[in-house]
């Protein structure tokens, strides 16, 4: 079982110490979510239904966070990759629809160089309208932007040089060097059926949000119902869940569900992180 670390509740401050300490205590990687700007009004979040990618029918008000500290994901990464060796820096998850798919390509193909192929492109189609209208981006249209952004950008990181003419991008022929490592990986976030049938076509892996042991069976359910309509099969996918565990046996639950990557919170608060994540990595039996 792979351990990854989530930055969602920590402060960036503590970023750098906890990678690096991470990687001595043998965690796999850290992820880090991703937004281009917090709206004064963030409207609400969505708990989708059968569609994330239009506006869900329960939707959360959602308290603001405009005055959080907020740095680019990708360029956030390189910097920690150059203070480490082994671990990995993945994206949970990327807002790849918001940018111009020759910038995000570019993003995830320097952290990949940079970091010598520790690279983990998780990504999805996002849920702040307010943030889209920010960045003068259809909200509506995000999923199918998404889509488009995703097969532009495998191309890129593939082919010797690529010309694309689609629905929201088009470009004549350029190209696109060095290539990223095979190592890198796209992981699909999201729990809705568009985010389940984006998995399928186009997916190394799927990131499941906050599940327990209890909720993830039936999710996994639905993802093996998207696959088998796309031909594939969950053998196919690396499957990444945001989730918890306090001992040993609950990595080995998490395995018998077929998850092979447990991303979590292996502190109480920024203050205490290193200290409680020595203490997890010893009740875990990390390294043994």
């Amino acid at each position: 079982m792979k351990l990854g670390i989530s930055f969602l509740k920590l402060h960036p401050g503590r970023f750098a110490e906890v990678t690096r300490e991470g990687e001595r205590l043998g965690f796999e990687s850290v992820w880090l979510s991703d937004h281009l700007v917090f709206p004064v009004d963030l409207g609400g979040a969505p708990y989708p239904g059968d569609n994330a990618d239009s506006p869900a029918d329960t939707v959360v008000k959602t308290p603001s966070m405009w005055d959080r500290p907020l740095f680019d994901t990708t360029a956030y990464l390189c910097f920690l990759a150059g203070q480490t060796s082994t671990i990995r820096f993945g994206t949970y998850v990327y807002l790849l629809g918001l940018r111009h798919p020759l910038i995000g390509a570019r993003a995830f193909q320097t952290l990949d160089v940079v970091s010598g192929g520790r690279a983990e492109v998780g990504i999805g189609a996002g849920w702040m309208e307010s943030e889209f209208a920010a960045a003068g981006v259809d909200f509506r249209t995000r999923g199918r932007r998404l889509d488009e952004c995703i097969q532009v950008c495998k191309r890129l990181w593939t082919e010797p040089n690529v010309a694309h003419e689609g629905e929201f991008y088009a470009f004549d022929g350029v190209g696109f060097e060095p290539k990223p490592s095979p190592a890198m990986r796209l992981h699909v976030g999201g729990e809705s059926r568009a985010a389940m049938r984006r998995v399928a076509r186009y997916g190394n892996g799927w990131i499941g949000m906050e599940h327990t042991l209890e909720s993830l069976p039936a999710k996994l359910a639905e993802l093996d119902r998207a696959l088998a309509d796309a031909g594939r099969s969950r053998d196919e996918l690396e499957i990444s869940v945001v989730g918890a565990a306090r001992e040993p046996d609950d990595l080995k639950k998490w395995a018998e569900l077929g998850v092979h990557r447990l991303i979590l919170t292996p502190f109480r608060r920024t203050s205490t992180a290193i200290e409680d994540m020595r203490d997890f990595a010893t009740g875990i039996g990390l390294g043994k």
